[in-house]
């Protein structure tokens, strides 16, 4: 895992140091905000387990404005992708608290196989570095000139993700590798606080709001798409279990403009 993500930051320094060299101008920022987790933990689409199960995440962006020129302090020559695309460079974390919530932990269930539920908690905790190629379908120069104070934008992008769940239970001797300790319609090996690397989807919608000549708030809503359903450290293998680990954050970041 170590030598692909290396070798991740590397390609993303060569694409930055060549458009640099292509004299584009580069923007930096910060974002956070709140993250809704959807995993195998609890009823799917049950909102009270949806909401339950949120967390944060934070991150450090990086943008090459390809409509501006950092060597001539200009406007670089017209055309449509360099006056409607940024190239969106990212660096992430996210921690959501999980627990089963809604109808097979309801009070009236007293079940053992609810008090597996009940007493089986988690932590999915990842760490994200990635591409995304944002289009804003109002000029850039002309939000930059101030001839409008918003840019709304979408953007579609890869991530390379590196999970390390935590796993714990109350129930019976409190040992996650006993299989009689968690639910007992999963097949053994359902629950793992194993580390993983992998792949990652990334989309998103947002708008950024000029502040001033060289900031702007930026507020987006991103969906994320895991490569493997082990993010959250459980993946049973019932009939409920249809889709990989994905999450929601909406963020709000404030972007500096550097050249």
């Amino acid at each position: 895992m170590l030598k692909q993500l290396v070798l991740l930051i590397c390609l993303l320094a060569f694409v930055q140091t060549s458009f640099s060299q292509l004299g584009f101008s580069h923007e930096i920022g910060v974002i956070a905000g709140p993250v809704q987790f959807r995993s195998d933990f609890g009823q799917r689409l049950n909102d009270k387990n949806n909401f339950k199960n949120s967390g944060y995440g934070i991150g450090l962006v990086h943008y090459l404005n390809f409509a501006y020129s950092s060597d001539c302090n200009c406007y670089t020559t017209y055309t449509y992708f360099n006056d409607h695309f940024k190239l969106r460079n990212e660096i992430s974390y996210n921690k959501t608290q999980l627990e089963h919530n809604g109808e097979w932990v309801a009070p009236y269930r007293t079940t053992p196989e609810a008090d597996q539920l009940r007493a089986h908690t988690g932590v999915a905790e990842n760490f994200d570095i990635g591409t995304q190629i944002e289009f804003f379908p109002k000029s850039i120069r002309d939000f930059q000139g101030f001839a409008y104070k918003f840019a709304p934008f979408i953007s579609l992008g890869v991530h390379y993700t590196y999970s390390t769940p935590e796993v714990s239970t109350t129930y019976g001797d409190g040992d996650i590798t006993n299989p009689s300790n968690f639910y007992s319609f999963w097949e053994p090996g359902s629950v793992s606080d194993k580390a993983r690397g992998g792949w990652s989807i990334v989309t998103s919608v947002g708008t950024r709001y000029k502040l001033s000549i060289l900031s702007d708030l930026m507020i987006d809503l991103r969906w994320q798409y895991y490569g493997h359903d082990w993010v959250d450290g459980l993946n049973h293998q019932l009939n409920s279990n249809k889709y990989n680990d994905w999450l929601l954050w909406l963020n709000v970041g404030y972007v500096y403009y550097l050249d």
